[in-house]
């Protein structure tokens, strides 16, 4: 599997992640987490549109409604992009001021599924994966991470993958997407700084896993049984998650971070943009809170 990486969006952004298809508006929206913004890339005419908050922006995912769901460092709020207004519909970890919330995406069971990762270095086992239901309940499912990452379902629903980056690790749940229930945890891929921590994933429509290595400039695509398919490698040292996009979903984007020393930024000045490459696969579209299916 070959395909040719371009820079999609020179932004040079501090840490841009989430990067999620909206199907109904034609736009590529991600967060600039460091830079406290939301941004929403349309995808035929290339503009560019901004909200800010007030604090950190983890994730977000789509809403049914046409709003998003927002995890704002400690806080989960329902905010209108045409409108702006915002509703603050749950608070996690609020009383640990050593973490704040980090990968998100809203689940087939239509909640929203949210970590936390421990803010000091090196990272401690102080943080947590949670489910936040449509009427704002919050159900923690796992304790004891690191940096919780890597959220991303097979096509039928019926398996969800997670990752803790620190570790390395991906494990995979048996998932039942009518209630949001988890079980049968099994290790799915182990890798470490060489072969690339796991940062964000996405699941393309053959069931494959892509995770963004972190820590190696790579980015893996695994078979269903955990098989390393492909390894592509980045033109920036930092990719951070990649998202299936465009019309026929067969678009993929990585977002990345810029790191903060300079010798990285000489020799990677376009770290922290969004890259681009076609796979010759194709995505599935993004669940969607308050929706099942």
């Amino acid at each position: 599997m070959t395909a040719e990486i371009t820079c999609l969006l020179d932004g040079r952004f501090a840490l841009a992640e989430c990067p999620t298809w909206d199907e109904r508006r034609q736009k590529l929206f991600f967060t600039d987490i460091k830079g406290k913004a939301i941004h929403a890339l349309d995808w035929k005419s290339r503009e560019l549109e901004t909200w800010t908050f007030a604090n950190e922006v983890g994730s977000f995912a789509l809403c049914e409604d046409g709003r998003l769901i927002v995890a704002v460092w400690d806080q989960v709020i329902l905010f209108d992009p045409q409108t702006g207004a915002q509703q603050t519909i749950a608070s996690i970890e609020a009383d640990n001021p050593h973490t704040r919330l980090n990968d998100g995406k809203a689940g087939p069971d239509g909640a929203f599924w949210v970590g936390t990762m421990d803010n000091r270095s090196p990272r401690q086992p102080v943080a947590g994966l949670y489910r936040v239901a449509p009427d704002g309940k919050v159900t923690q499912i796992l304790d004891g991470l690191h940096v919780s990452n890597g959220l991303a379902w097979s096509p039928d629903g019926t398996a969800m993958y997670h990752a803790d980056s620190s570790p390395g690790w991906v494990d995979r749940w048996r998932f039942d997407p009518a209630t949001g229930a988890v079980s049968e945890r099994t290790r799915f891929a182990q890798l470490t700084n060489e072969t690339g921590r796991p940062d964000g994933a996405t699941v393309d429509s053959s069931g494959n896993y892509w995770s963004a290595g972190v820590s190696a400039g790579v980015l893996n695509c695994f078979s269903p049984a955990g098989a390393l398919l492909a390894k592509f490698t980045l033109p920036v040292p930092r990719p951070t998650m990649p998202c299936f996009c465009g019309p026929e979903l067969a678009d993929l984007v990585i977002t990345s971070l810029r790191p903060d020393d300079a010798p990285s930024i000489e020799a990677a000045p376009q770290s922290g943009s969004l890259f681009h490459l076609r796979p010759g696969l194709t995505g599935l579209p993004s669940h969607r809170f308050g929706a099942k299916g």
